[in-house]
């Protein structure tokens, strides 16, 4: 099973202690978006995941914790948008996500990661092409590129 860390809030920057207690306590339980009556147990028993994928803009908070998952092989979906902190104010600045996004990849590897970039629309303080042109330069200073970190984990877990 691939468990998606996930794509409706930022566990990673939120929750990770209740994710990694989850993950120690072996279950979890999770409400249908769809049917809010509709509650599913997902075991996390490390027989039974695969590969942990997390979504965040900001990992840093979970990395402190990442050895739990043991041998249980992690992808990191890092997600970098052109936004100031006028609009994500729950972030830091984009010059330190960018050196949080090297601290990772120097403590997970390169090859469990990747940099998303979107979530662009004009505001009244700024307008797309100004937020991709500081986001390209942004991005050009890490110089790092995560890639083929999906097959490269899912390999790595089928070969054991």
């Amino acid at each position: 099973m691939i468990l998606s860390v996930s794509r409706r809030t930022d566990i990673p920057q939120y929750y990770s202690d209740w994710f990694f207690n989850r993950m120690k306590e072996g279950f979890l339980y999770v409400k249908n978006p769809m049917n809010s009556h509709q509650v599913s147990k997902i075991m996390l028993s490390p027989d039974l995941v695969d590969l942990v994928v997390f979504w965040t803009k900001n990992p840093a908070p979970m990395m402190r914790r990442i050895g739990e998952l043991g041998e249980i092989p992690y992808y990191i979906q890092f997600t970098l948008t052109g936004y100031g902190r006028d609009i994500e104010p729950g972030l830091p600045d984009k010059h330190e996500l960018i050196r949080i996004f090297r601290e990772t990849a120097e403590t997970a590897g390169r090859d469990r990661g990747t940099i998303r970039c979107f979530s662009m629309k004009d505001t009244r303080r700024s307008t797309i092409s100004v937020r991709l042109k500081r986001l390209q330069k942004e991005s050009a200073a890490v110089r790092i590129r995560w890639s083929s970190a999906f097959w490269t984990a899912m390999g790595r877990r089928n070969a054991t």
